[in-house]
């Protein structure tokens, strides 16, 4: 097996994009990274997409960006596992150069969720809940999220207001973001008071409906270095599934397959934790953030908001998250987020990520949620000196 590296990155900002369609977000994101990469010209096309057929009418995405890059002819599938569909494009793709099947790859997550009514976008979400136990009866991802939150609350003694930092630190990082989405400023008041969706999950405890698109290139790290200048390593490509309905898994609060990946991730890497100078979270929900955080070995059960009310999460912290502003401020369109979070580490490695510059970033963690941790696929990231 090859060593893989990425040699490439493109993104278009985050928002409501009305005048922009499907297939053009895709084609931005592309030919930026393929820009970056100083390529014209991939072996295969991989399409991290959940919600195309759904919310645009339109399947069949690997072949449709393929034609519109010019690239027909060469091998070109779309991917698809819910929130973490971008993830797992990338995890293809990283196969297919380790393999030596492709010398060059394109990776391209991409969502489209703002030109449906809330409603159809809502129960697209939903699909990647379990449809027979828990959609049917009438449980949305929103509501999924406000009985974790609730259930973490009860068994661990915290209060809503003590998430609050997960949130503002988000915002803050997103502030310096020219491709988030909010660049507005949240305080713990502000959230303190903010509206309630469900329960005690309120406005700013949620990630937005958006679109979006970000790219990589990956070719064979043996031979990266010819094309860029900066490469950066794939270390670790790790994925793990856990039963789809969060009433089915042995523990609600653990996120099994977070663990598991995060584990495999660490043996592939050869490091733990305390080696890492950040992490890029799936920070959908708050309630997310602390399991996350937990299940990846940086907290003890329960002890995960414990780090954001110490400021171990900020950018000059223990363990840096969300550094440019996570699915809450930079936004969450939720087929392209795994790349968005591969990109993002990939400028804090390059040195290139401005004021969220974390000082002297080697070794960087990305870790992508499919569902409510179903699916979750975590990639290590290493700067080549």
């Amino acid at each position: 097996m090859r060593d893989v590296a990425i040699i490439g990155i493109g993104q278009t900002p985050v928002g409501e994009h009305w005048n922009t369609s499907l297939r053009h977000l895709a084609l931005e994101a592309s030919l930026n990274a393929l820009h970056d990469a100083n390529v014209e010209k991939v072996d295969g096309i991989y399409v991290g997409n959940m919600l195309s057929g759904e919310l645009t009418g339109q399947s069949h995405l690997g072949a449709l960006v393929a034609d519109f890059l010019g690239m027909s002819g060469v091998e070109a599938l779309k991917i698809e596992a819910a929130c973490a569909s971008g993830s797992a494009a990338l995890r293809v793709g990283v196969m297919a150069i380790a393999s030596g099947m492709n010398d060059l790859a394109l990776v391209t997550g991409v969502e489209k969720m703002t030109d449906t009514s809330g409603q159809a976008t809502t129960a697209g979400l939903a699909m990647a809940a379990d449809a027979e136990y828990e959609v049917s009866q009438g449980v949305s991802f929103v509501a999924l999220n406000a009985l974790l939150m609730q259930r973490y609350m009860y068994e661990h003694g915290w209060q809503r207001q003590d998430f609050a930092n997960f949130v503002v630190n988000a915002h803050r990082n997103g502030r310096h973001n020219p491709y988030a989405m909010f660049h507005m400023q949240v305080t713990p008041e502000s959230y303190a008071n903010c509206a309630t969706i469900s329960d005690p999950v309120g406005l700013f405890d949620a990630s937005p409906v958006c679109d979006g698109a970000a790219a990589v290139v990956l070719a064979p790290l043996e031979y990266a270095r010819t094309l860029s200048p900066a490469p950066i390593k794939i270390k670790a490509s790790a994925i793990a599934t856990a039963p789809m309905a969060v009433h089915d898994r042995e523990d609600p609060l653990a996120l099994e397959a977070a663990r598991l990946s995060a584990q495999r991730a660490y043996a592939m890497a050869k490091v733990g934790p305390e080696d890492l100078d950040f992490f890029e979270l799936h920070d959908a929900f708050t309630i997310m953030s602390a399991l996350s955080l937990e299940a990846a070995g940086f907290a003890e059960r329960g002890k995960g908001v414990q780090l954001a009310l110490d400021g171990e999460i900020a950018l000059d912290g223990r363990i840096p998250i969300t550094t440019m502003g996570g699915l809450k401020s930079r936004g969450h369109p939720v087929g392209a987020t795994g790349i968005y979070q591969i990109v993002e580490a990939v400028l804090q490695l390059r040195g290139l990520a401005g004021e969220n510059q974390i000082a002297n970033a080697r070794l960087g963690m990305t870790q992508n949620i499919g569902g409510s941790g179903a699916t979750i696929i975590t990639h290590i990231l290493e700067a080549l000196v």
